[in-house]
C-alpha cells in the first residue's frame, strides 16, 4: 500500500504544470546555450581576434618548461588560459542575453497584470434597498421611544 501511495504522489508531482514548465525551460535553455556559444565563438570572437592581430583565444596557452624527471618525448604541460577567457566571455554573453529576455518577459507580464480600472460595485438589489429602508425605519422608531 505504501508503494502505491508513493507512485500516486510522484504522478501528481510530475504532472503538475510547474514540473513540465521547468523541464521545457531546461531543454530550451540548453539549446539557447548552444546558440549563444556559437554566436560568441563564430561571430563575436573572430573580429576581436582580428583586432588583436589575428589571435584566436582558444589557442592562447602558456607552456610550462619541460620536467627534467619526465621521460624523453613527453609533451610539456600547458596552461590553456585562452579556453578560460573564451568560456568567461561565453558566460558573460549568455548571462546578458538571459537578463534581457527575463527583463522583456517581466515588462510584458506587468502590462498584462495591471487591471484596467476597478469595476464599480454593483447596484443594490430591490430586496437590499427594501431591507435598508426597513432597518432605517426601525432605528427611527426605537430612537423615538
Amino acid at each position: 500500500m505504501g508503494k502505491s501511495n508513493f507512485i500516486q504522489e510522484f504522478k501528481a508531482f510530475a504532472i503538475k504544470g510547474n514540473v513540465v514548465d521547468m523541464a521545457v525551460g531546461v531543454i530550451i535553455g540548453g539549446a539557447f546555450g548552444k546558440i549563444i556559444t556559437s554566436l560568441v565563438s563564430d561571430v563575436i570572437m573572430p573580429p576581436i581576434g582580428y583586432l588583436i592581430s589575428g589571435v584566436n583565444f582558444t589557442d592562447l596557452k602558456y607552456t610550462l618548461p619541460p620536467n627534467p624527471l619526465a621521460p624523453e618525448g613527453t609533451e610539456p604541460a600547458t596552461i590553456a588560459y585562452g579556453n578560460f577567457l573564451q568560456s568567461t566571455l561565453d558566460f558573460i554573453i549568455v548571462a546578458l542575453c538571459v537578463f534581457l529576455m527575463v527583463k522583456g518577459i517581466m515588462h510584458l507580464s506587468k502590462k498584462k497584470e495591471e487591471p484596467a480600472t476597478p469595476a464599480a460595485p454593483p447596484a443594490p438589489s430591490k430586496e437590499e434597498v427594501l431591507l435598508t429602508e426597513i432597518r432605517d425605519l426601525l432605528k427611527e422608531k426605537n430612537s423615538k421611544a
